[in-house]
């Protein structure tokens, strides 16, 4: 198989609070809310890179369609990384994502391999990680 990632889902409790934290907070651009039409078809979808999405599902939504039961959150399942060219970079998105109501889990700072990073959560508990390393291109994975 080659992996081929086209969409992340991340389970959400309050859809409309969720599109307004990616959308306004952060400036995920979106079309919204698609789907309201179907029972657990709700969806919000952000274009994040070329052939990447993000979608916001309602947790419920998730569970009834995989014929998972619904289980609490748990905010170290999962990190996403964002990656960006500087340190200074990762000050200002961590400062955004503060602005938009985010919970900053670890503020900035040197890492123990050269970088400098930090992590915030939505209002989901979804664990973000900004990050700057040396070693990587961001504008490669665009």
């Amino acid at each position: 198989m080659q992996a081929r990632m086209t969409v992340l889902t991340l389970g959400v409790e309050d859809l409309e609070r969720s599109v307004r934290f990616y959308r306004d907070g952060l400036g995920f651009g979106t079309e919204g809310i698609v789907g309201t039409e179907f029972e657990f078809g709700a969806v919000a979808f952000f274009e994040l890179q070329s052939g990447l999405r993000l979608a916001l599902w309602p947790r419920r939504s998730l569970a009834h369609d995989s014929g998972l039961p619904l289980g609490p959150p748990s905010a170290t399942e999962l990190s996403l990384g964002h990656n960006v060219g500087s340190r200074q970079e990762v000050d200002a998105v961590m400062a955004q994502a503060a602005a938009a109501g985010a919970v900053i889990v670890k503020p900035a700072q040197e890492t123990f391999w050269g970088g400098y990073a930090g992590y915030f959560q939505d209002p989901d508990q979804h664990v973000w990680e900004v990050v700057w390393n040396p070693q990587w291109d961001p504008q490669a994975a665009s």
